[in-house]
């Protein structure tokens, strides 16, 4: 066991040491940017943290203006300074394409009512999870989340607790979405790169099972030991007769619509028409299909299902501000950890081991849907391929070099899961919080939630998948 967390500690120091690296080895040029700019990323995520706690009301008050303003420095930094104007760009259109299909499943589900009538005990709320968990793969884990977060509020009431949520976003936003590319968005984002629609289903399932099993169980038993000591708050079902009743049906088939969307891509179907610049290609048909679906879904929802969801757009708001952020101020961060990874000592460093610790560190505070994409583009250069190519990325998938399919397991897996470790590094999560929120349940704080829960619970769970799959 010494071992093994010396051999952790060894690969997190490595990892922590990156931008040190990078500021020592005085690589140059032109378009590199400075570690000072790293900063606009650490004051916002600062601010995430300690706003709601320690200056609530000025946070909610101020968040989107700092939001853009911090993203701003970095974004006019880019275009002014060091003259390079892809990085901003790239993140633009990824955000776009973020906040499109995370808005639109926000939207359709929130149109959706679900009344479950049932007594709540642990083992329904076990069930309810894992039932949420496995439909993430099928509507995406923000669509999941937003489809069940408020009947889970409801099943429970009167005793509900803030570990109620904080398993709901480790299995249903989060964990519950590694088995498909429509289940998570970095798995997407890998998908329209070119990594098959079935690869993660065949390498993620066993590291899927025995996560969500052993989050289950421990939901189970702290579920139990809340149950007996609420006994006396749980209430009855409104009748005898055990229910479940969907209204808002209709909003399934807008669902499918905006899921068959998302492989409206020109890297998957080369004459769907697209922005071409610097070489990419920005499909502005899916995104205006998925927001016109979205529109017409909300529409055309009966306002009884809205007012009883108590939908509006705030979470929303707020995961759009607070993200478009996140999006510009982390460019200089990612960009030089892929400099880095691509530098004769990074090429050396590059194993899967430091690429599931590295890059499961990085989606819990970066946002995890780019931090993918950019240790990929890492493993793949220190391999001496490139992403840009769809045909590189696919034989990397199926194993043409040395590693690659463990490389890309560890990614793939650490992406999703360490998604879970913070309030950011998954969209869902800030929603779900939201929503807990304005439900009038008191949420952790950002730090909170890491020392008390994730760190506790979460990470023992993730060290035990990395000495499962990927010791060795």
């Amino acid at each position: 066991m010494y071992s093994l967390l010396t051999k952790v500690l060894k690969y997190s120091i490595l990892f922590f040491s990156f931008p040190f690296f990078i500021f020592a080895d005085n690589l140059t040029s032109s378009h590199q940017p400075s570690i000072i700019f790293v900063f606009p990323f650490i004051i916002l995520l600062c601010m995430i943290a300690t706003g709601p706690l320690l200056y609530a009301h000025f946070w909610h008050k101020n968040y989107p203006k700092i939001a853009l303003f911090l993203g701003s420095v970095v974004v006019f930094y880019y275009i002014f300074c060091l003259n390079n104007y892809l990085p901003p760009i790239e993140a633009l259109a990824e955000y776009i394409q973020f906040i499109v299909f995370v808005g639109a499943l926000y939207t359709i589900s929130g149109s959706i009512l679900v009344q479950v009538n049932l007594v709540t005990t642990p083992f329904a709320n076990m069930i309810l999870l894992l039932i949420g968990a496995f439909l993430s793969n099928f509507i995406g884990t923000t669509g999941a989340s937003m489809l069940l977060i408020k009947p889970y509020i409801r099943l429970n009431q009167k005793r509900i607790q803030p570990y109620h949520i904080l398993f709901f976003i480790f299995m249903v936003s989060n964990v519950g979405g590694a088995l498909t590319p429509i289940g998570d968005a970095p798995l997407f984002l890998g998908f329209l790169k070119g990594v098959p629609f079935f690869w993660t289903l065949t390498h993620n399932f066993f590291p899927w099972l025995i996560a969500l099993s052993l989050l289950a169980l421990i939901f189970y038993f702290f579920d139990k030991s809340n149950t007996q000591k609420n006994i006396s708050k749980i209430p009855s079902p409104n009748s005898k007769k055990k229910s479940l009743v969907i209204r808002g049906k209709q909003n399934f088939f807008f669902l499918l619509i905006v899921i068959f969307a998302i492989f409206l891509d020109p890297n998957i179907f080369p004459s769907i028409p697209s922005i071409h610049y610097y070489g990419h290609h920005f499909s502005f048909i899916r995104e205006i299909i998925i927001l016109l679906t979205a529109f017409f879904a909300y529409r055309l929802a009966h306002p009884s299902i809205l007012k009883e969801n108590q939908f509006n757009f705030e979470p929303i708001k707020e995961v759009s501000f607070i993200f478009i952020g996140i999006f510009f101020t982390m460019i200089p961060a990612l960009e030089l950890i892929s400099i880095f990874a691509q530098s004769a000592t990074g090429k050396n460093l590059i194993n899967h081991h430091t690429l599931y610790w590295s890059t499961g560190s990085l989606s819990a505070f970066l946002d995890n849907a780019p931090t993918y994409l950019n240790c990929l583009a890492a493993s793949m250069a220190a391999k001496g391929s490139t992403i840009q190519d769809v045909q590189a990325v696919k034989n990397y998938a199926q194993g043409y070099f040395l590693d690659s399919i463990i490389h890309l397991k560890a990614i793939a897996i650490s992406s999703v899961f360490f998604g879970a470790m913070t309030y950011i590094g998954n969209a869902p999560n800030f929603m779900v919080k939201a929503i807990a929120e304005q439900s009038g349940i008191q949420m952790p704080s950002f730090f909170g939630y890491i020392f008390r829960y994730s760190i506790i619970i979460l990470f023992p769970i993730l060290f035990l998948v990395w000495l499962c799959f990927f010791y060795y």
